[in-house]
């Protein structure tokens, strides 16, 4: 059985019996920008996180799936954890140096290097 009341959950009811409720295409996705033509932003966070240092990779533009290739190489590299969603990547401890030279050394350009 097709659920599709689910997917109109928060929609406004209508009194008008032409309306027609059409759903979003979610599947769309962005195209990644080749290495060059992105411009991240590096630096570091302790706000929230229980006084931890994180180092966080803003400004990707692009898939999920090509965010989440690139975090994981990040993190392989730099030999910590961390997570990449939400266009952010964010990675364990305060490894700035360290994820700045592999992102210069992939081909991407830094707009800024924050703290």
């Amino acid at each position: 059985m097709d659920n599709d009341w689910k997917k109109r959950l928060g929609v406004v009811y209508s009194t008008n019996p032409d309306f027609k409720y059409e759903e979003q295409d979610s599947g769309s996705e962005s195209v990644t920008l080749p290495a060059a033509k992105q411009k991240l932003i590096v630096g570091i966070d302790r706000k929230g996180r229980g006084g931890k240092t994180v180092t966080f990779v803003k400004g990707f533009v692009g898939s999920e799936e090509d965010l989440a290739a690139l975090g994981r190489s990040l993190k392989v590299k730099c030999g910590v954890g961390g997570t990449a969603k939400d266009g952010e990547i964010t990675i364990q401890g305060d490894l700035r140096d360290k994820v700045t030279a592999l992102l210069i050394s992939m081909g991407y350009v830094l707009t800024k290097r924050g703290n």
